[in-house]
């Protein structure tokens, strides 16, 4: 009965100390709320920024190359079977190119066959005047670089006529004009089995280029088991696209840890001072405490107690907030939602109640200091 009548009174003690109190206990709960709001932010963009930013970075085109040593071609056989027996889902999309020189009726041009349904993905800055030809077994449309277009005064819906002898001829209609500012720009673009045919060049291929997720840097683990089983071919990850994502990656990463790592340390400042504030105040209410029999473990209990019960609600509070905050910052980034993974809320848990400790501790002793008899004879 002695003991129930004590928990009693520790509770009403402590909710009366909040209540009596609410402008400086809003002021640590506001401080709490933004700390774990932030850190809920980011740790969710944190642990989901290598699929969004890798998905944002296929953009940019092929990061993984294939070819022979030297001048020589490649079996297509062997570039089929590096893709096939691939990790799954490792490679998103791959084309094989070859490259040769046939004649038009007005002069001697560049073909280039490629697998025309990649070309989306892995060349995504083309401008392209007219449409895109989107299957790789089309062999009536060709799509032509701007500069070799400008030279035969074709535009789109033209017919090219290539001719290998006097009687073997093919014709393509011009469905689009590609402008890429690469060497592409002055090339006829044409699906791949018919380069092959054409050139005279069946299971062969100049090279291929492969998207390679890179996400937690598999491109140059890809690249160096390659490289062991093929030491006769080229194989190489295209750094201006895979370096890049790796470092832009690791910086977005380490601003997100340098801003949570600053607002965690100002929560800590602004709940620490204002704890000592509060404790100031209470000053005669625990010399009072300690005339009446109250031990230090008393006092750092309600302490403590008073200041989890802010942390928790500001911590449910901060999640709350920081998962809004995080779909904020995926839609203005990424134009996608953030996922909130598993880790996210442990990770608020902790740094936000590490924060809450190292701010009660000087308030604490502050309390546990207090000289019971001077303060009650209000010195």
């Amino acid at each position: 009965m002695v003991a129930k009548k004590s928990r009693s009174m520790f509770w009403r003690l402590i909710f009366q100390a909040l209540k009596l109190r609410l402008q400086r206990v809003f002021i640590i709960f506001a401080a709490l709320t933004v700390g774990a709001s932030i850190v809920t932010a980011m740790a969710a963009v944190y642990f989901d920024i290598n699929t969004k930013m890798s998905k944002e970075l296929r953009t940019f085109g092929a990061n993984f190359y294939l070819g022979a040593n030297g001048s020589n071609l490649i079996s297509s056989t062997k570039i089929d079977d590096i893709i096939r027996h691939a990790p799954p889902d490792l490679i998103t999309a791959s084309s094989k190119y070859l490259y040769g020189v046939t004649r038009s009726e007005l002069e001697k041009i560049v073909i280039m066959g490629v697998q025309f349904e990649a070309l989306q993905a892995l060349v995504p800055y083309w401008q392209i005047t007219g449409s895109a030809i989107n299957v790789s077994f089309d062999d009536r449309n060709a799509m032509i670089g701007k500069n070799l277009a400008d030279r035969l005064n074709l535009k789109v819906g033209d017919e090219i006529i290539l001719s290998k002898t006097a009687v073997e001829k093919h014709k393509f209609r011009i469905k689009g004009i590609v402008e890429s500012g690469e060497a592409t720009d002055s090339m006829l673009i044409v699906n791949f089995d018919f380069a092959q045919q054409w050139l005279e060049k069946d299971e062969q291929a100049s090279n291929a280029l492969l998207i390679v997720k890179n996400d937690q840097g598999q491109v140059e683990h890809f690249a160096q088991d390659l490289q062991q089983k093929y030491p006769d071919l080229d194989i190489r990850p295209i750094r201006k696209v895979s370096s890049s994502e790796g470092q832009v990656l690791e910086k977005i990463k380490g601003l997100m840890g340098l801003i949570s790592a600053v607002i965690l340390i100002l929560a800590t400042l602004c709940v620490n001072t204002t704890l000592i504030a509060i404790v100031g105040e209470r000053a005669k209410e625990f010399a009072l405490q300690k005339a009446l029999g109250a031990t230090p473990k008393d006092i750092i209990t309600q302490i403590g107690t008073e200041t989890l019960i802010i942390a928790f609600a500001a911590i449910v509070t901060g999640l709350v907030i920081g998962y809004f905050l995080a779909q904020i910052l995926g839609l203005t980034v990424f134009k996608a939602s953030i996922d909130i993974r598993l880790p996210v809320i442990p990770i608020t848990l902790i740094l936000s109640l590490a924060v809450t400790i190292i701010a009660v501790i000087v308030p604490t002793r502050r309390a546990l200091n207090v000289e019971m008899a001077n303060v009650l004879k209000g010195e």
